[in-house]
């Protein structure tokens, strides 16, 4: 590394990422150009920009990549059903590839010789901005301070004495006791209080939605409709992504749903708590499912469903640009050509409940399926052959003596 002269950082404008940008500069002599990603995580860009460049960055560049990343990350991984370990709707795992992305872009821009982000050693996120890195830019340096030998800031109160050292502002707000991570699909805690996982977490902590139980009484009621399995209006209105995903945030916040707290299993090898709030996530699940109920064939969506959990997987390791991912996404995306139509969903007390769909091509039919007589849509004798013919082998082995 002794030949780098500029370093495109993932910057976020808090006490580490501040600290990383000084520090780069000091270990490498290096120029640094603090790229600044807005997943739409609630707060103004233009202060970490001009933080960035009172901290010695070169360059401080703000990317806003909220559209891209609900229509090209949050959307495909709902489509697939992508949900890690029946729980986690994948909301920090879905927006470190198009940040690391982002910086790729960057480097080819700039000219620059290496990236570098603040992720610890401990955690998924150096995984996912890693192995993004590496196959989209396979020679890629890569600086990641927290596993390098040289570091020594392993602790808040020696990066806030460094911070003092090298004049950068330190944040004078009390230390929340977790750590969070938020975006327009969700926020996330963890760490501090709630490494303890039988500690309840504070009401107070939660941010994106009320309790359930202080939630309004009455319920309310939002259509979606989706087309081709990507959600485009929220009660009749035609949305772009962001508008429809922080309307949904707005509804399904204002009804206490979509809080997860969760013991998970990180790629690194150990067990992990998070806590995370994904009101809008959620709602869009619940509905696309119902679409997907009249209007995909009964085998293709076996199919898609053996596949969910492989693809949460990989999205949750970081191989969201890998070509086992790319073969799938294809599947997903065959799979989903017939899925248009209207889920109405009722929000009420941290429920999410599909209350009615409807599809022009609709796989249901009520001739079919009537317990009323059906006038000869279905012939009910049938079903004598094929449950015998089912039997056969069940017959043939308790024949044979076989238990």
């Amino acid at each position: 590394m002794s030949n780098v002269k500029k370093i495109v950082l993932a910057y976020s404008g808090g006490l580490d990422t501040s600290i990383i940008l000084k520090w780069l500069q000091e270990t490498y002599k290096a120029e640094v150009i603090a790229y600044i990603a807005d997943v739409g995580q609630g707060e103004e860009t233009e202060p970490a920009r001009k933080k960035a460049l009172d901290t010695g960055a070169s360059q401080a560049i703000v990317g806003d990549l909220r559209e891209a990343f609900v229509r090209d990350f949050v959307f495909p991984a709902m489509r697939a059903n992508a949900i890690y370990e029946g729980c986690y709707l994948l909301g920090t795992s879905v927006a470190r590839p198009i940040i690391a992305k982002a910086q790729i872009d960057v480097l080819r821009e700039t000219g620059a010789d290496a990236v570098s982000h603040g992720a610890t050693g401990k955690g998924n996120d150096q995984v996912r901005f890693e192995l993004t890195y590496m196959a989209l830019e396979p020679n890629v340096r890569i600086i990641a301070p927290w596993r390098n030998p040289n570091w020594e800031l392993n602790s808040r109160e020696k990066m806030i004495d460094y911070a003092k050292q090298h004049g950068i502002p330190v944040p004078v707000s009390k230390a929340k006791p977790y750590s969070s991570d938020r975006n327009l699909l969700h926020i996330s805690f963890e760490g501090g209080i709630l490494e303890d996982p039988w500690n309840e977490p504070p009401e107070d902590m939660f941010l994106l939605s009320v309790s359930p139980q202080a939630a309004p009484d009455i319920p309310t009621y939002v259509e979606i409709d989706f087309e081709e399995g990507t959600p485009v209006a929220v009660d009749g209105q035609r949305l772009g992504p962001v508008a429809l995903l922080e309307t949904l945030n707005a509804l399904g916040g204002a009804n206490g749903i979509g809080r997860v707290d969760m013991v998970e299993n990180r790629f690194v090898g150990m067990k992990s708590r998070g806590v995370y709030e994904t009101p809008g996530g959620t709602i869009l699940y619940v509905a696309h499912r119902a679409v997907e109920s009249l209007t995909m064939d009964r085998e293709v969506m076996l199919q898609r469903d053996q596949l969910s959990p492989k693809i949460a997987q990989l999205i949750y390791n970081g191989f969201w640009f890998a070509p086992e991912m790319e073969a799938l996404t294809a599947f997903v995306d065959k799979s989903q050509e017939n899925v248009t139509g209207t889920a109405r969903v009722r929000l009420y007390k941290g429920n999410c409940t599909v209350v009615g769909r409807r599809a022009e091509k609709t796989l249901y039919d009520p001739k079919i399926a009537t317990f009323e007589e059906d006038e000869g849509a279905y012939h009910q004798a049938d079903a004598t052959g094929f449950i015998r013919l089912n039997a056969l082998r069940l017959r043939a082995r308790k024949n044979a003596g076989l238990s």
